[in-house]
């Protein structure tokens, strides 16, 4: 998303992520990745949970996880090895949702640039 902030802020639009990490750690990714938006902690992944976008990690996972050095609880603060489904949600500036991209399979991810043809058609 960071390849389109710019274009985003250009039309008037506003990035916001939300990670079931810790701020700290948040810190450290923005700071690795230099990111320039705001990134939300979602303890638990809570809000996650409300929208019906947060998945337990299968035992198998927590195995690939644990052999890559990924320390999930120390992450996000909490025992419950849950993450967010990944999904993109676009609102007008009523809160109105115009656009989702919600996809179960964790490896494929929301594209930028359609979250910025998805605002410019709302300008059209």
């Amino acid at each position: 998303m960071q390849s389109v902030l710019e274009d985003l802020e250009d039309i008037g639009a506003s990035l916001v992520a939300l990670t079931p990490q810790t701020p700290e750690h948040s810190v450290t990714l923005m700071e690795k990745h230099a990111l320039n938006f705001h990134i939300l902690s979602d303890p638990g992944n809570n809000y996650a949970a409300q929208l019906g976008l947060r998945f337990d990690v299968p035992a198998d996972l927590k195995e690939i996880y644990s052999g890559f050095g990924i320390d999930l609880p120390k992450y996000n603060g909490d025992e419950s090895w849950t993450l967010p489904v990944p999904a993109r949600i676009v609102a007008d500036s009523s809160g109105t949702i115009i656009a989702t991209d919600i996809d179960a399979d964790y490896t494929r991810r929301p594209e930028a640039e359609k979250t910025l043809a998805d605002l410019k058609a709302l300008r059209s």
